[in-house]
């Protein structure tokens, strides 16, 4: 099998794979997915991700094809590099191979300001025409005309804030203080119509290149608000040369009156997601950012 073979006949992959007729190597993939690197015959290179064998339950129904529809997005607007989607199947998804390289300011700098092209690339609604997943869990896409506050609350917000307390991740007192967020959204300001986001744009998902560009993987890509990208950006550590990625972006596109103010509103969503799927460990980072976000200038004060 050669890459043009795989383009013509992308539903032959697993056949292939079954009867070990393509060099596959064990790649690190993230928390969920098995990731491979396969060698074609004609030397190119292929991300392979797949769910696990041994997984208790199989993947949910679109897990694959709606991050490839995802990717096809993000890549349609051809601004930020996004890999090409070569399969895209109920059990696995394959896109070309990023040859990993070492981070830089220029491609920094040129990530920043390719960002704020993607995010101008807009989207028609909140929400988007495929189902919706963040990690493993499910993420309600459906689509929505705002205003974002609001549509942000109903579907990001709330949905894990509930799946969390129904793990035991979080406390009544810690539940009680999101749903002050949830209840105030609309004082937080910021609105802005639907951008074409990443959704899920912590550093890790994140590829520094050889080729000296930053690629965008692993999205939960959907029309939403463009700091919320930024402000997921600036999670878990940050990547290297985060501020020269927030100055570029800032010089193409600037940001709202407040933003840096909407950063807690913003991570909120993601480290919900972090409670709903990996339980209390960050149950502590969910409080912070409830009362940094109602603790902002303008906010009313938290409710003891």
């Amino acid at each position: 099998m050669d890459l043009a073979y795989l383009r013509a006949h992308p539903e032959h992959l697993p056949t292939f794979l079954t009867h070990q007729r393509i060099r596959e190597t064990p790649v690190s993939g993230g928390d969920i997915c098995t990731a491979s690197r396969l060698t074609l015959d004609d030397g190119h290179s292929v991300f392979t991700k797949s769910w696990p064998e041994r997984a208790a339950r199989p993947a949910p129904d679109g897990f694959f094809t709606t991050e490839a529809a995802g990717l096809r997005w993000l890549r349609d607007a051809d601004v930020v590099p996004v890999p090409e989607v070569l399969v895209a199947l109920p059990e696995l998804l394959a896109l070309a191979w990023v040859e990993p390289g070492e981070p830089g300011p220029e491609a920094a700098e040129a990530f920043g300001r390719g960002l704020a092209g993607l995010h101008r690339a807009g989207a028609q609604a909140f929400g988007a025409e495929w189902t919706g997943f963040i990690g493993a869990l499910p993420q309600d896409n459906t689509p929505e005309e705002g205003p974002w506050s609001s549509w942000f609350a109903r579907r990001r917000l709330l949905p894990h804030l509930r799946a969390s307390v129904d793990r035991g991740a979080l406390t009544g007192a810690t539940a009680a203080l999101v749903e002050q967020v949830v209840n105030r959204v609309g004082e937080f300001g910021g609105d802005e119509p639907p951008s074409r986001v990443h959704g899920d744009l912590w550093s890790g998902n994140l590829l520094w290149g050889a080729d000296g560009r930053v690629w965008l993987v692993d999205p939960a890509a959907h029309g939403g608000h463009r700091e919320t990208d930024l402000a997921q950006l600036a999670l878990f550590g940050g990547p290297p040369h985060l501020d020269r990625i927030l100055a570029a972006y800032r010089e193409a596109w600037p940001l709202a009156d407040g933003w840096r103010e909407r950063v807690p509103l913003h991570q909120l969503h993601l480290l919900l997601v972090h409670t709903a799927l990996f339980g209390e460990a960050y149950a502590e980072a969910v409080s912070s950012a409830a009362r940094a976000a109602l603790r902002a200038p303008g906010r009313a004060t938290v409710e003891q």
